[in-house]
């Protein structure tokens, strides 16, 4: 990864991961990738997942409790004629925040740290309420048959693009293009080209 790209800034990698709804998980078997997209919460230095107690994930991570977990925040397309007058595909690109955090996959067994991992994915997902609280009896049997199981945030690369490599002049062109075009996308990129720009 090019340096001028990389993002170090614990918080702002946090923010990226709370707004996210859901990130991918990558598990392997016996030299077999597999990855699945996953809704997830972060609480302190861990995700947290839910699923049922059977089915290949939870066979493959009972096996092997290495697991790497990735988030994409999605920016605008860069079409090609965007920064180049060359009429070449090369230039085209995305502009994007990404995080892969590396690490190791922890069952929970203890009751109340399933209850707060469910309790803080719901206030993720569902701002609004509208439930009775997780706490709440009629949950108990709900949240013994559902399993928990946390990654240990143990190695996090976060790569932010949003031209900060490129020349002045093509910089300027892609702002041109963008406001052309002036999508809801195109206006949060231009915003971030701006704030990110050496």
């Amino acid at each position: 990864m090019k340096s001028i790209f990389e993002i170090k800034d614990q918080e702002i990698i946090y923010e990226v991961l709370d707004r996210a709804d859901y990130g991918t998980l990558a598990i392997c078997k016996e030299g077999v990738p597999y990855s699945l997209p996953l809704n997830f919460v972060r609480i302190d230095k861990n995700l947290y997942f839910h699923g049922s107690k059977n089915g290949k994930k939870m066979n493959i991570l009972r096996e092997n409790s290495l697991a790497s977990f990735s988030v994409v925040e999605s920016y605008s397309i860069i079409s090609s004629y965007f920064s180049s007058n060359e009429n070449l595909a090369c230039p085209a690109t995305h502009f994007f925040k990404s995080i892969i955090i590396d690490g190791k996959i922890e069952f929970i067994k203890n009751f109340d740290e399933k209850t707060q991992a469910l309790k803080a994915l719901m206030t993720k997902l569902q701002k609004e309420g509208g439930y009775k609280a997780l706490e709440d009896k009629v949950y108990k049997n709900i949240i013994d048959a559902t399993t928990i199981y946390k990654l240990k945030m143990e190695n996090i690369g976060a790569k932010f693009k949003f031209g900060q490599h490129l020349t002045q002049e093509r910089w300027n062109m892609i702002i041109e293009h963008l406001q052309k075009r002036g999508d809801e996308k195109d206006i949060a990129t231009i915003k971030l080209m701006r704030s990110f720009r050496p």
